[in-house]
């Protein structure tokens, strides 16, 4: 069986990104803004000019940096059986929530409306009952509790509430710091945390080839504790990048081995994957277009890139700028999802999102568990033995016969044939006896089925080691308690201590 990839560049296009790349970071450089990488780099062999903050980075010490990161690793759940492997031995792309929406589609009255605490809990819930999307995200971000402990009511939401992994962005010292030590105390210390990730840290690279203190503050933080870093560059082409796809490419490559670069430097064999949310600008109104077909090149090109160094690759995927779930918003985030899935990228970011990912939709997240499936079906390809053939079955079927009641039908359907459990495949008189449902109509049903399986009665799903939950409970009011002063002190470089971590 041949396993179906697409790729968008020769080889020989590949290293003339690489090297064009290379000449970027030795001549041009990156912008560090925080005093802590910049002297990690200097320690290293990097130029550093603390004048311009510029940090310029030689090819042998690149390559030397990004030949330290593992080639594969796997991410674990609160659950001992869940298990992720991530590489180049991954069967198939694993699938994750995505964006930060501040706004929501009402699953009951269909009005959109800020988000609450309650909807970041009923994502966690949704995602940890879903087939397909195996990582759970801090995918909406509430209004209705203070900014300063959202990060922290997410991680005990998650600890109460999810078998599967979870992912949030390096937000800053303090944040980063208080979601890794309330992981290790929800999973049983620092040293198991290290040993089993169940944390993936979405480190956003800011384009034009800049590293911002808040995610080198959150990228050194994740790194000690072991937990892998997406490397996430958010380039636009026309407005923070060249605005042909080449040009792109380059600049956001050179962005993201510079991250790479600093996590190996500062603890070799730090899992890391090789990451983009680049897409082109809107040019007529100066904003995005995520759902670009450009975004599915994008995204098959990086796939390439990533393992031009060996290094897994993690992307966007099932995006739209479409504000409802119409024809649009389908069609949009098929071609941004199947080259995602296609290009063989390791995990991909896609779920439930509307308006450039900035209006969170439930129902569409479930649907969206379907269509991972169905994308997961085409990346599978045919496979082609004696068995699949089926030469002595054509022979006793003949030319009058039927395969629906063959032993050789029942055996194989399942596998061969995707099953899909909420798109409409009934007769018209079936599908209009049984209420004329569409798909986003099943799947708003099977999320209250979902979210009604896993709080019955409103009680936390996971009961915690006693022990554990006190201690988790008492940070968790520390947290609350702190003032906004106290909190953004933190983020001053005096009271960054990184051996204290």
């Amino acid at each position: 069986m041949k396993t179906v990839r697409f790729e968008v560049l020769s080889q020989d296009e590949v290293e003339r990104i690489h090297a064009s790349s290379m000449t970027i970071l030795a001549e041009i450089g990156i912008r560090v803004d925080y005093p802590t990488a910049r002297a990690i780099f200097r320690a290293a062999g990097a130029n550093v000019d603390d004048d311009t903050q510029v940090v310029r980075l030689p090819q042998p010490l690149v390559m030397d940096a990004i030949g330290r990161a593992p080639k594969s690793f796997a991410l674990h759940g609160l659950d001992p059986a869940v298990r992720y492997p991530i590489g180049p031995d991954q069967d198939t792309p694993l699938f994750a929530g995505l964006g930060t929406p501040t706004r929501i589609v009402d699953m009951d009255s269909g009005r959109i409306r800020a988000v609450t605490a309650a909807d970041m809990l009923e994502h966690i819930i949704l995602i940890d009952g879903l087939d397909h999307i195996h990582n759970s995200q801090m995918d909406v971000w509430p209004d209705d509790i203070p900014m300063t402990t959202i990060h922290a009511e997410a991680i005990w939401n998650w600890a109460h509430h999810s078998r599967k992994s979870f992912g949030m962005g390096c937000y800053g010292y303090l944040p980063t710091w208080d979601m890794m030590r309330m992981m290790a105390i929800a999973v049983g210390g620092k040293q198991e945390l290290r040993r089993q990730p169940r944390f993936l840290a979405i480190c956003s690279v800011v384009s034009p080839l800049q590293m911002a203190q808040q995610q080198a503050e959150g990228l050194l933080i994740c790194a000690e504790y072991g937990q892998p870093l997406a490397m996430s560059p958010e380039a636009i082409a026309g407005a923070t990048a060249p605005v042909t796809l080449a040009g792109l490419l380059a600049q956001e490559n050179a962005g993201i081995l510079a991250h790479i670069v600093l996590a190996q430097l500062y603890r070799p064999g730090t899992p890391v994957l090789y990451g983009t949310v680049s897409t082109i600008a809107n040019m007529r109104h100066g904003t995005v277009a995520l759902g670009a077909a450009e975004t599915g090149l994008i995204t098959a090109a990086s796939a390439q890139m990533a393992r031009f160094y060996g290094l897994p690759c993690r992307s966007v995927g099932a995006v739209t700028e479409s504000k409802l779930p119409d024809v649009q918003a389908g069609l949009e985030r098929m071609q941004t999802l199947l080259p995602a899935v296609l290009a063989g990228v390791n995990l991909i970011t896609c779920g439930g999102t509307l308006d450039s990912t900035l209006l969170e939709h439930h129902a569409l997240l479930v649907l969206d568990d379907e269509a991972c499936g169905s994308a997961l079906r085409l990346a599978r390809g045919i496979e082609v033995n004696e068995e699949t053939l089926a030469l002595d079955l054509i022979r006793q079927v003949n030319h009058s016969g039927n395969y629906l009641a063959e032993m050789h039908t029942a055996t194989h359907f399942r596998k061969e044939h995707y099953q899909p459990r909420l798109f409409v495949r009934d007769p018209w008189d079936s599908w209009e006896k049984a209420g004329s449902r569409s798909a986003l109509d099943n799947a708003r049903v099977r999320a209250r089925d979902i979210l009604a399986k896993w709080r019955p009665s409103g009680v936390a799903r996971r009961e915690l080691d006693p022990p554990v939950e006190a201690e988790l409970q008492a940070f968790r009011a520390a947290v609350a308690a702190r003032s906004l002063d106290e909190f953004y002190s933190y983020e001053a470089p005096e009271m960054q201590d990184l051996e204290a971590l």
